[in-house]
């Protein structure tokens, strides 16, 4: 229906590249957003615990009468739930709004600096081996927490998911993910304000290839090889987001959008937050 591409982690698991993302999505119309976002050809939706819509998110899966196989769901281990109980205890919460038996992916939503990430991934790992996750991940992780895990658990992450867009290309992090066969994720794909949405290189490309800004941007990350999860609540953004398969950015396009760089984050340090 999209086109979408799936990519096959490292474990052999796979994942549409582009999803829905819900994040500030108020609980209250997440059922409506992710059910229109499914009628669009959409088959990831990533949430959170800490979002507030699992439940949303659980209720339009089931009103859209799609093959529960057919939708790759990715949730998050809520900040202050690290720790091989707490954490037990809350993929079992988040299951039940989610009205899952099996989730897709579950993400360590933050190295939290005062929790042991390590003792958490370690109930990832048992989850995995017990069934109940298909896959399992980190999100928002420097490349020494990753080292950490990698040094101290059995399981490397399948999926790191992170802040990246043309302000923030994450070129270092991304190296790293690919010599340990992690899959590079993308929140805030076009950054947060939409300043980038005007920078003048995305919108002559735009203009250059008659498509939106939004949709180059998206593309470049699609031709960097990044899973990306555009948010959005209008629906003529949400089909418009998927529409990336139609068309192509050059090897100088991706390049000069690559060259807007500037390390510059719009959300959270992981290196202080928490």
């Amino acid at each position: 229906m999209s086109g979408v591409p799936d990519l096959t982690l490292h474990d052999g698991t796979t994942i549409p590249q582009v999803g829905l993302g819900v994040f500030q999505v108020p609980p209250e119309q997440t059922d409506e957003n992710v059910l229109r976002a499914l009628e669009a050809g959409y088959r990831h939706v990533d949430t959170a615990a800490g979002y507030g819509n699992e439940a949303g998110v659980g209720n339009a899966l089931r009103t859209s009468g799609l093959p529960r196989e057919e939708v790759f769901i990715t949730t998050k281990l809520a900040n202050g739930e690290h720790g091989r109980d707490k954490t037990l205890r809350a993929f079992d919460a988040s299951m039940q709004k989610l009205q899952l038996e099996v989730l897709d992916l579950y993400l360590i939503h933050w190295p939290q600096q005062a929790d042991d990430y390590v003792e958490t991934w370690k109930a990832f790992e048992e989850l995995h081996r017990d069934g109940r996750i298909r896959t399992i991940g980190v999100s928002n992780f420097q490349k020494t927490h990753l080292r950490k895990l990698l040094d101290e658990t059995e399981v490397v992450p399948t999926v790191n998911q992170v802040e990246l867009h043309p302000y923030l290309v994450q070129e270092d992090l991304r190296a790293f993910h690919a010599e340990h066969g992690i899959a590079t994720e993308a929140w805030s794909p076009i950054a947060k304000g939409g300043q980038l949405l005007s920078d003048p290189v995305i919108t002559e490309i735009a203009a250059d290839l008659g498509r939106d800004p939004a949709q180059v941007v998206l593309r470049w990350h699609v031709q960097l090889g990044n899973i990306v999860i555009p948010k959005s609540v209008t629906p003529e953004r949400i089909v418009s987001n998927l529409d990336l398969f139609s068309f192509e950015l050059s090897d100088e396009q991706v390049a000069r959008i690559s060259g807007l760089n500037r390390d510059e984050r719009t959300g959270p340090d992981p290196d202080t937050f928490g």
